[in-house]
């Protein structure tokens, strides 16, 4: 992937609801990363848009990008 954008700076957030959001930004910059024709891109969405299985898989993409974070953010513990 080559881009000059700096999106991740760190996994430290706030809050969960911003770790989630970052979860879910993390995700989709991977299928950018791996998928780098945005033409391709959005003809694929209305594969997966009706599929439930592709729908769960990306939903456990996210969640496992959300452990992640959640973990280097000690679970959001005092």
């Amino acid at each position: 992937m080559q881009s000059s954008e700096i999106y991740l700076e760190s996994l430290i957030t706030a809050t969960p609801q911003e770790g989630r959001d970052l979860a879910i930004k993390l995700s989709r910059k991977s299928i950018a990363a791996i998928q780098t024709n945005p033409d391709v891109r959005k003809k694929l969405r209305a594969d997966y848009a009706e599929d439930t299985a592709q729908l769960i898989a990306s939903a456990q993409v996210i969640a496992l990008e959300f452990q992640t974070i959640a973990r280097a953010n000690n679970y959001w513990k005092p």
